[in-house]
C-alpha cells in the first residue's frame, strides 16, 4: 500500500504516531461524513479511521462508509478499553492500537492487503501502458500519469477487456455505478481527458467505435475507428 487516507480530527502524530515513520503517503481528512466525498479524488489504497478519541462518532462514519459500499480496506484505531463497547467488526476490516509500533503497523497493512485481494495480480498491461490496481499508479513508457480516481477506474476497466466495445451506458453502470445520475456525456469527458493524458503517441489505446461506444485497443490493433 502506497497511499493511505487518515480520517481524524487530530494530527497523525496524536492519532497513530507510527504513520509518520512508515514511509507511506498519508492524506489527512477530517473525521466527518463530508470527507467521504473526497476519497475518490485522493484514491487511497486503504482508509484509516481514528476511533480512539470519539469511538461513537468514528463508528457512525465507518457505518456511512459501509453503506456507501466502499471496496477499500478499512482500519480503525481503537483504544483497548473500547474494544467491547463498539461492534467494530461490523464496519472495519482490521484494527490497530494508537501505540502500535511501526513494524506492527507495516505487517498489519500488508496482511490486510493480502486478505482483501493483494495476493492477486495487480498489474494490467495495455501496450506500453502499465496499470497497478493496488497502488493506483499508471505509467506510459515509464512516464507516470496523474489520473483522478474515475479516470483510473475507467482506464482499468477498458484495459481489462481489450478489444471489447462498451456503450456509454454500460461504462456508466460498470465504472460509476447504478446510483450515478449523470448523463453519458460524463463518459465522453473522461475519455477525452484520458486521451489527453496518454498523449498523442498513445491516445489510440482508447478507440471510439462510431455509433456504439469505446474500447481499449492494443497497438497491433491500431485501426482508426474514430
Amino acid at each position: 500500500m502506497a497511499r493511505l487516507v487518515l480520517l481524524t480530527d487530530r494530527s497523525p502524530r496524536e492519532a497513530l504516531p507510527a504513520l509518520e515513520t512508515i514511509g507511506l503517503d498519508v492524506k489527512v481528512e477530517p473525521l466527518g461524513v463530508d470527507s467521504l466525498a473526497h476519497l475518490p479524488d485522493i484514491a487511497p489504497q486503504a482508509i484509516v479511521v481514528d476511533g480512539a478519541e470519539n469511538p461513537a462518532h468514528a463508528h457512525s462514519i465507518l457505518a456511512a462508509l459501509t453503506a456507501a459500499g466502499t471496496r477499500l480496506p478499512v482500519v480503525v484505531i481503537v483504544e483497548r478499553a473500547d474494544l467491547d463497547r463498539i461492534p467494530w467488526h461490523e464496519v472495519a476490516d482490521d484494527l490497530v492500537y494508537p501505540g502500535a509500533p511501526e513494524q506492527e503497523l507495516r505487517v498489519r497493512l500488508a496482511m490486510l492487503g493480502r486478505r482483501i485481494g493483494g495476493s492477486q495480480d495487480a498489474s494490467i498491461r495495455l501496450g506500453s501502458c502499465a496499470i497497478n490496481s493496488e497502488t493506483y499508479q499508471v505509467t506510459v513508457d515509464g512516464r507516470p500519469l496523474d489520473l483522478t480516481y474515475k479516470e483510473f477506474e475507467l482506464l482499468k476497466f477498458l484495459a481489462q477487456h481489450p478489444g471489447r466495445v462498451f456503450t456509454r451506458g454500460t461504462l456508466l453502470r460498470e465504472v460509476w455505478g447504478y446510483d450515478f445520475y449523470g448523463g453519458t456525456r460524463t463518459v465522453d469527458v473522461h475519455i477525452r481527458r484520458l486521451r489527453s493524458k496518454l498523449g498523442p503517441e498513445h491516445e489510440h489505446l482508447i478507440q471510439t467505435v462510431r455509433g456504439v461506444g469505446y474500447r481499449a485497443s492494443e497497438p497491433e490493433d491500431d485501426r482508426d475507428l474514430a
